[in-house]
């Protein structure tokens, strides 16, 4: 199989900008983009739409009709550019991820104008009806597929007043209207703070959250409490939920690395096991992007950089995925092979499909006894897995690079992350 080179193109940093001590707001500059924003989001035209269809009316159902009519098209011209840029750069998986957030961004933002406009208008409202809108989870994260949910969180700074129940209600109806498949949540910030405590995936949710809209110091509030009050004392607790959570999900499918037809998202090794390791990093470090975690120490800058390409890869193959069935499809089956190797620009050769490149036949390790024989010096076993114990006893010898394996085949153990970091370190011994 022949790779196409945009396979080989460096990609951009993370989704969030870095802003540890404030609240995020934007999923990326539009320069990031993979066409001009303008292309994607015509705010000025949308805007001058919107004020002509909406001129004079007063029925709140007529009022809807006429906004959706107006962001649907917006909605189709904006989802029809990120595709059509996204085709012709087919590995530039994080730019169209940015763009599809952006895009949603700019449509929630406009919807929610026109409800406070023309349906809900509120000339002197009090401190009680202060609002935010925050993005969560993965759009929280400012990374979107062609078809993911879009997860809202209405904050409010007491008990919700009639008004902002009815300000929700409409902006829900029009978001509804637009095919948009939204998870939303109408909370105070010490409802946030209790519910997050009980429960691990909205904890997990609001590890990346992001303000659009509303009262910014009423985000900033959820922001300061949750790391203060929550994220700083229960690292141990989270590490523990999710990898527990992660097993459970490798459980439910299969349990194997390798499979024909994989999950690129729920599948082990897929997006959610990266997504797994980063939230614990940050979680336990206080930063809110992926890249943070090199200056923190959790990664070398060649293990960050590492992820972030199997990252891209990933998130490619599923856009892609989407993008041809037309809905939330993660499953990699044998007929959606086909279409999105072609797609990417891979090509057949020496007698294989061109995405057979990619499965490898299951471990020897899964086949040998299950009682495992202890390790020679200079290795140990540590967690379950072969490391090594003497370094400098290992280096000496360079077909320790080598026997390493030999070993792990004897004791039926897998690699351990610090023996893989050595071998990586010191490949010019060979």
């Amino acid at each position: 199989m022949t790779q196409p080179p945009e396979a080989l193109v460096a990609r951009g940093s993370d989704a969030l900008p870095t802003q540890s001590d404030h609240i995020s707001t934007d999923p990326a500059t539009p320069d990031s983009f993979l066409c001009p924003a303008q292309d994607i989001f015509d705010a000025p035209a949308v805007e001058s739409a919107l004020v002509t269809a909406l001129q004079g009316q007063t029925d709140p159902k007529v009022i809807r009709a006429a906004a959706v009519a107006v962001l649907a098209q917006a909605q189709m011209r904006g989802r029809t550019a990120i595709a059509d840029a996204f085709t012709k750069s087919p590995f530039a998986a994080r730019p169209t991820t940015r763009a599809y957030a952006w895009l949603t961004d700019q449509i929630i933002t406009s919807a929610l104008g026109v409800a406070l406009d023309h349906l809900h208008p509120l000339p002197n409202p009090t401190a009680a009806e202060n609002i935010a809108v925050i993005a969560v989870g993965g759009y929280g994260r400012g990374e979107m597929a062609p078809h993911s949910d879009v997860d809202l969180l209405f904050l409010t700074p007491y008990k919700t007043t009639p008004w902002a129940e009815s300000l929700i209600e409409s902006l829900l109806y029009i978001l509804w209207d637009l095919k948009l498949k939204v998870g939303h949540a109408t909370r105070t910030v010490k409802d946030c703070l209790r519910l997050a405590r009980e429960d691990y995936t909205i904890r997990t949710s609001l590890v990346e959250y992001r303000y659009l809209e509303g009262d910014p110091d009423l985000a900033q509030s959820l922001a300061d409490l949750l790391w203060k009050d929550l994220f700083k004392s229960t690292a141990p607790d989270f590490i523990e939920a999710k990898l527990a959570e992660r097993a459970e999900r490798h459980r439910k499918q299969g349990g194997q690395r390798y499979v024909v037809e994989p999950n690129v998202k729920e599948g082990k090794g897929g997006l959610r096991d990266l997504q797994t390791l980063y939230w614990i990093g940050k979680y336990v470090n206080h930063v809110r992007t992926a890249a943070e975690l090199v200056d923190a120490g959790v990664f070398t800058q060649d293990e960050y950089n590492t992820f972030h390409k199997a990252e891209d890869f990933l998130w490619a193959v599923r856009c892609h995925l989407h993008l041809i069935t037309g809905r939330a499809t993660d499953q990699l089956t044998f007929d959606l092979q086909v279409e999105v190797a072609a797609r990417m620009g891979y090509a057949d050769h020496g007698g294989r499909r061109a995405e057979t490149h990619y499965i490898k036949a299951e471990p020897m390790l899964t086949r040998l006894l299950k009682r495992r024989k202890k390790a020679r010096a200079p290795y140990a076993i540590a967690q379950n897995r072969l490391t090594v114990a003497d370094e400098t006893l290992f280096l000496a010898d360079k077909l320790n690079m080598l026997r390493i394996f030999e070993e792990a085949l004897r004791t039926g153990t897998l690699l351990h992350p610090d023996a893989m970091r050595l071998l990586a370190n010191n490949l010019d011994l060979i």
